[in-house]
């Protein structure tokens, strides 16, 4: 009986030890598993799933704006006084709701398309309509100068005069967003006499993107090979800053490593950025990592020496010692834009200084990017940015000589902001998380469950043991206490 108990033991903790190793085992083929599945349907080709999603968003994509109405502008236009300024909003827009156009799979594992630009106003998600007035700067009054060559400034100072516009006009949000048409460029007798924030927009595109499918190499998935036809940029005459980095910010390569930056690049700012890791966060219940814009991206090149061949105009940026702006004017067609982020955050105290009105924080208006680090899909963005315009005196332009001081206007800030919709988040929880904590669940039921087995048969065996060698000892001493009563 004991010897059948022995074997019984043995052949458990052999079944204990074969299991927790199984399970042991089932880590990396579990995982070899995902991996495989991931890179087969992460390429963007037509049949995969990661294609379809890839050609139109599944979920909406917002642009929300808040425009800056000017609450003093006879005040700065006559006596160069400190602007005023009052945010209004969101205004909400659906935006690229329109499918990629003109796809074209390449030889070399790229994919060509364009985005549409698109914009529909969203009433409901909105404060007010289109039609609601803002005063704001005058675009073509105040961008002009810096466009036109010194001879010319007589010319619009005359057309200026000519259509009694001001520093400052009153139109509606869609005139403003979208764009008019202006008095001062018409009578200039200009081929396209419109201006606007974002004109033109809708019905346009960014240039062709050709991009790398991830066939073939699942680490280059997404990332951008040419851009309009160009490896590099021509804005910043410079090998770094004309660098065309990473992907486009809506997909990135698979099995993101939460140690390194993310980078993409984005047309709005005419340049590459990179996102740092900031936190582990659960959206709808799927595991993500927030990766962040820091401050160091219009950092000055006092803080910041890479940035420094962004810097373009040293007077207005104080020998390139302000923070938090970036001159785009070289991709603008010469107007003097520059991009920061809402409210100036992280920006030098002189730019706030210089305007009543500016509220900077991190919640509202800081840029993030939410991913799901097994695929790389961003799952939660928003993407926000603030459109300034350099306003600089002139004695040559009536309305522009009583500015004392050369200044940072802003017009409108921009949240871009996705969510993943609830269907597509338990597609996905369903097509991954599932099936990874099942394959976890595997795993550590059978690690468990054979270190229970081996143990509990191994301690069995040890007491099994024990008890034999007690009663072999017993006998023994009851033997030899026989032998001895004999002998006497």
């Amino acid at each position: 009986m004991s010897c059948n108990k022995n074997h019984l033991l043995t052949a458990g903790a052999f079944i204990g030890g074969l299991l927790a190793i199984l399970g042991g085992i089932l880590i990396p083929v579990g995982n070899s598993i995902i991996e495989d599945n991931v890179k087969k349907e992460a390429v963007i080709e037509n049949g995969t799933v990661a294609y379809e999603n890839w050609v139109l968003a599944g979920s909406p994509v917002y642009r929300q704006f808040w425009l800056f109405n000017v609450n003093n502008p006879l005040e700065i236009a006559q006596n160069g006084s400190k602007p005023i300024l009052r945010q209004k909003g969101p205004y909400t827009y659906r935006v690229r709701y329109l499918p990629k156009i003109n796809i074209t799979a390449n030889l070399n594992n790229t994919i060509s398309f364009l985005q549409p630009y698109c914009a529909y106003f969203e009433p409901g998600l909105s404060v007010g309509t289109e039609e609601d007035n803002i005063t704001f700067l005058n675009l073509a009054v105040a961008g002009a100068p810096s466009i036109l060559p010194p001879l010319l400034l007589p010319l619009l100072n005359n057309a200026i005069k000519q259509t009694n516009s001001s520093l400052f006009q009153t139109r509606t949000v869609k005139e403003m967003l979208w764009g008019y048409e202006d008095p001062v460029l018409k009578q200039l007798r200009l081929p396209d006499p419109h201006a606007g924030v974002f004109y033109p927009y809708n019905g346009t595109a960014d240039g062709y993107y050709n991009i790398f499918t991830g066939r073939g190499n699942i680490e280059k998935l997404g990332i951008i090979d040419r851009w309009q036809g160009k490896g590099k940029l021509t804005t910043w005459q410079d090998p770094y800053c004309d660098m065309i980095n990473g992907t486009d910010g809506s997909v990135f390569p698979p099995f993101i490593d939460k140690r390194k930056l993310l980078d993409f690049f984005s047309s709005d700012i005419c340049r590459s950025v990179s996102a740092e890791y900031e936190s582990s966060r659960v959206l709808k219940g799927i595991p993500v990592y927030r990766f962040m814009l820091p401050s160091k991206t219009f950092a000055s090149p006092v803080d910041n020496p890479e940035n420094k061949c962004y810097c373009k105009d040293p007077r207005f940026t104080r020998n390139c010692t302000m923070a938090g702006i970036l001159d785009i004017s070289g991709c603008k067609e010469g107007m003097p834009v520059y991009i920061s982020l809402p409210h100036f955050l992280y920006g030098s105290e002189a730019l706030k200084e210089a305007i009543d009105g500016m509220e900077p924080n991190e919640e509202e208006h800081s840029t993030f990017l939410d991913v799901e680090p097994v695929t790389g899909i961003s799952l939660n963005v928003a993407k926000r940015l603030q459109v300034n315009i350099a306003v600089r005196p002139s004695s040559q332009i009536e309305v522009l000589s009583n500015i004392k001081e050369p200044i940072l206007f802003p017009l409108v800030w921009l949240n871009e902001t996705a969510t993943v919709d609830d269907a597509t988040a338990e597609e996905l929880k369903g097509a991954l998380i599932s099936t990874m904590d099942l394959l976890e669940t595997i795993q550590m039921t059978l690690i468990g469950c054979g270190c229970v087995i081996f143990l509990a048969c191994i301690i069995s065996l040890c007491v099994l043991k024990k008890n034999k060698t007690k009663k072999y000892d017993q006998s023994k001493e009851m033997t030899d206490k026989g032998i001895s009563a004999n002998h006497f």
